[in-house]
C-alpha cells in the first residue's frame, strides 16, 4: 500500500493531480493547507480493496498493517486568509469528499488523519484531527425534532372533520329533497291516472265529488269518502250513502239535560265577533226558564273593550241575574269560589284572534281557575275551512267540552264548518241562527244539518268540471298520513 501526497496552489489543482495519478476512484485521506499550499494525501482504490479482504492463500488471518502517515516536523504557521475564489474551490473539494465517504466501504486500518472540511472551516480554524474509523463509526448528529402544536393540530383536524360532516349532511339533505320531490311527483301522476281511470269506470263518483266540494267540504275528506264509497251505485244512491255517512260522523248533543240539568261552569270562547256574548245570553235565558234566576251566575272577562261588559250586564238585568266582572286569574278564582253554590255559571270571555298569543294565556287561566271549567268553542259558519281549523287548534288546549255553530243564517254553505267538526271530533251542542234571545238557539240536528249543507245555493261559475277534478285529487298525496281522517267511520 502506497500513500501518496499531492500539493498544489488550489484544491482544484490538487484534485486534478490525484485523478491523473490514481484515477477517479482514488481515496482521499486528508486535505489541509500547509505553508501556503494545499496538501492532499490519497490512496489507490485497489490498495483499499486489498486491505478490506483477508488473505485466502495462507489459511489464516493476515496481520493488519499499520498505516503511518508522515507528519510535518513542526506545526504549520497560521495560513493567511484566502480569497473568496479559493474558498469556493475548497468547498467543491469538501463536497466531493463527503459524497465519497457516504458511498465508500469502511476501511480496516485504525488511524487516519481527520478530513477537514474546507468549506465549513477557514484555514486558520481547522478542527482537531480524529481517526477515520471514529468518523465512520459515529452516527451523524440527529436533526432537531420539529416542534408540533398538538392543540392547533387537533383544532385543525376537528374543523376539517366538522366541515366534512357539514358537506356530507348538505349533500344528503339535497339528495333526500330530490327523492321526496320525485316521490311526490310520481304519487301525483299515479293519483291523477288512477282518478282518471275511476272517472271513466264510475262516472257517478265524479258527480258526488262535485257535490261535496260545492257544499264546502274539504278536498281531502271528499276524496277519502269517495274512495270508501261502494261501487255500483247510481247517482241518487251514492248521494244517500254519502249523506248517511256524514250524519253518522257528526257528534251532537241529544238533549239539553247535559247542560241545563247537570249544570256546572261553562266558558264560551272564540275569536272576536263570533257571537259569544249573544250566545251566552241565550243560554242564560234557557237556564233561568228552567231553574230560576237565583240558580244562575254570569261572569265576564271582557275588560279590554270600552263598555265590553255592558252588553252582558243589560242581558243580566233583564233576566234578573247579577254579572261579575273579572280581570285576571286571581279575580276569577275568587269569583268562582264565591259562586260555588250556583247551579250554573256562564263565563263570557274576551274575543281575540286565533293567532294572538294571549289565547294561550286565556286557556291557561280557565284551566287553572280551581274549578272544572268546561269550554264551549263558538264557530262562525261563514268562515273558511282553513280559518276554522286554525281556530280549533288555537283554542283546543287540553280539550274542548263542545262547540256551538253561530251565524248559520249568514252562511251560504255550512259544509266547511261541518267538515271541521267531523275531522276534529267536536261535540256540536247548539246552532245559533239569529240575534233573538233566546229564540234563535236550537239543538243540533245531524240529518237537518247535512241536508242543509247540500241545499245551499252555489255559484255556477264556481262549480268544478270533470277536467279539473283529476289535478285536484292528484295534489292531495297520500291520505293515509292525515290523522283527522283515520277516525272517520264509513262502515
Amino acid at each position: 500500500m502506497n500513500v501518496k501526497k499531492f500539493t498544489a496552489a488550489t484544491s482544484r489543482e490538487a484534485l486534478r493531480k490525484v485523478r491523473e495519478a490514481l484515477g477517479p476512484d482514488a481515496v482521499i485521506l486528508s486535505n489541509r493547507p500547509v505553508d501556503g499550499v494545499v496538501e492532499i494525501l490519497a490512496l489507490d482504490n485497489d490498495d483499499v480493496a486489498s486491505l478490506a479482504s483477508p488473505s485466502a492463500a495462507s489459511g489464516m488471518d493476515a496481520p493488519r498493517p499499520q498505516l503511518h502517515i508522515p507528519q510535518a516536523d513542526a506545526a504549520p504557521e497560521p495560513a493567511p486568509r484566502v480569497p473568496v475564489s479559493r474558498q469556493f474551490d475548497e468547498a467543491v473539494a469538501a463536497r466531493a469528499a463527503r459524497a465519497f465517504q457516504q458511498a465508500a466501504p469502511a476501511p480496516v486500518f485504525q488511524e487516519t488523519p481527520a478530513f477537514a472540511d474546507a468549506a465549513a472551516y477557514p484555514y486558520d480554524e481547522a478542527p482537531a484531527a480524529h481517526t477515520y474509523a471514529e468518523r465512520r463509526a459515529s452516527p451523524p448528529a440527529a436533526a432537531p425534532a420539529p416542534v408540533f402544536d398538538m392543540a392547533a393540530m387537533t383544532a385543525m383536524m376537528s374543523a376539517a372533520m366538522a366541515q366534512a360532516k357539514e358537506s356530507a349532511a348538505a349533500e344528503m339533505n339535497g339528495m333526500m329533497s330530490e327523492l321526496r320531490a320525485m316521490r311526490g311527483m310520481m304519487e301525483s301522476q299515479l293519483s291523477e291516472l288512477s282518478w282518471g281511470s275511476t272517472q271513466q269506470r264510475e262516472p257517478n263518483k265524479a258527480v258526488v265529488l262535485r257535490e261535496l266540494l260545492g257544499a264546502g267540504f274539504s278536498a281531502s275528506l271528499s276524496r277519502y269518502l269517495i274512495d270508501k264509497m261502494p261501487a255500483g251505485k247510481d247517482a241518487a244512491e251514492a248521494m244517500r250513502w254519502m249523506k248517511t255517512v256524514l250524519a253518522r260522523n257528526l257528534t251532537t248533543m241529544a238533549d239539553e239535560d247535559a247542560i241545563l240539568d247537570r249544570g256546572g261552569v261553562f266558558a264560551l270562547v272564540g275569536p272576536t265577533g263570533v257571537g259569544k256574548t249573544t250566545t251566552t245570553a241565550k243560554l242564560a235565558a234557557r237556564c233561568v226558564m228552567r231553574h230560576g234566576a237565583d240558580k244562575l251566575a254570569l261572569i265576564t272577562t271582557d275588560a279590554y273593550r270600552i263598555g265590553g261588559h255592558e252588553q252582558l250586564r243589560i242581558y243580566g238585568k233583564i233576566l234578573g241575574v247579577m254579572v261579575h266582572s273579572v280581570k285576571d286569574e286571581a279575580d276569577l278564582r275568587i269569583a268562582l269560589k264565591e259562586l260555588r253554590n250556583k247551579h250554573t255559571v256562564l263565563i263570557d270571555t274576551i274575543g281575540m284572534s286565533q293567532r294572538d298569543q294571549m289565547v294561550t294565556e286565556q286557556v291557561a287561566m280557565l284551566t287553572d281557575s280551581g274549578a272544572n271549567v268546561q269550554r264551549l268553542l263558538c264557530l262562525n259558519a261563514t268562515a273558511t275551512n282553513e280559518t276554522l281549523n286554525e281556530v280549533v287548534r288555537a283554542y283546543q288546549g287540553s280539550g274542548l267540552a263542545g262547540c256551538i255553530m253561530t251565524k248559520m243564517d249568514e252562511a251560504a254553505s255550512i259544509g266547511n264548518v261541518l267538515d271541521v267538526i267531523i275531522r276534529q271530533k267536536l261535540n256540536l251542542h247548539y246552532i245559533s241562527n239569529g240575534q233573538r234571545v233566546p229564540e234563535d238557539l236550537h239543538l243540533a240536528d245531524r240529518a237537518m244539518l247535512v241536508d242543509r249543507a247540500f241545499r245551499g245555493k252555489r255559484d255556477a261559475a264556481a262549480q268544478l268540471q270533470d277536467a279539473d277534478l283529476a289535478p285536484l285529487m292528484s295534489g292531495l298525496g297520500n291520505l293515509n298520513n292525515d290523522r283527522s281522517l283515520r277516525e272517520v267511520y264509513v262502515g
